[in-house]
């Protein structure tokens, strides 16, 4: 049984790029800047592309990845990761998203070795260093943490609110890095779940295990990563895969 089973869910619409996946950023498909990255991580047993287009499956079978397809109806991510994750024999499910072409391996090996070790953990994500220049973009997700590492919250707003400035919310909260690693068997209960009304307020799916009543375990790294979700984004991340060429 392969341990990690890491799934990309790559989804051909999206309302603000369209074609998003298939962007060519630093001349190469977004999809496979992320692609390469995961192929990075040394913890990882087995990687697959779950999309629901044949033009990213053919872009995915030139890298000699594995792609599964799924439905176009699927709406979210995880539903997605879970869809080509159902079937595999492996204990862990890894989601990279399909539009962080920024991700490294190590980004990935220091979310999974935790698990690897602790038999409690059902679900863990990423975060790191949050700029004050941030704090009140909604693009960027805000994290809390208790002493244990684990979530208290995770908002687009900037939380948590503080009423002493010398306690600034920018000192308390981390940026959030939208890589998650779940116990397959969670991942299951999670998607049949079902979305919550806590979870469609702030776009956030990860919410929902919160609700669930399940803890987070976050593991803070140094190294930052963002998606690509405007023209904009597109533009900054030319810059920054340009130089890495």
């Amino acid at each position: 049984m392969a341990k990690v089973v890491a799934v990309i869910p790559s989804r051909l619409a999206s309302t603000r790029l369209p074609e998003k996946p298939l962007i060519k950023i630093a001349g190469k498909p977004l999809i496979q800047w992320v692609v390469e990255g995961a192929k990075r991580a040394k913890l990882i047993d087995k990687l697959v592309v779950a999309t629901d287009s044949d033009r990213i499956a053919k872009v995915v079978d030139e890298l000699k990845t594995e792609c599964v397809m799924t439905s176009p109806d699927i709406t979210t991510g995880s539903d997605r990761v879970w869809a080509a994750a159902k079937d595999q024999d492996a204990e862990f499910v890894l989601n990279v998203q399909g539009d962080e072409p920024l991700i490294r391996g190590e980004h990935l090996d220091e979310l999974i070795a935790p698990f690897l070790k602790d038999s409690k953990l059902n679900m863990g994500t990423l975060a790191t260093a949050l700029e004050v220049s941030d704090m009140e973009n909604k693009n960027v997700v805000k994290v809390i943490v208790d002493k244990f590492g684990s979530a208290i919250y995770f908002s687009r707003y900037p939380i948590p609110f503080s009423r002493i400035q010398a306690e600034a919310p920018v000192k308390l909260s981390q940026k959030h890095i939208g890589i998650y690693l779940f116990r397959k068997s969670f991942l299951q209960k999670y998607c049949e779940f079902g979305p919550t009304q806590l979870e469609r307020a702030e776009s956030l799916e990860q919410l929902r295990a919160l609700y669930m009543g399940e803890k987070i375990k976050v593991i803070s790294v140094p190294w930052d990563s963002w998606g690509v979700d405007t023209p904009e984004d597109v533009q900054k991340m030319e810059k920054v895969l340009s130089s890495r060429k």
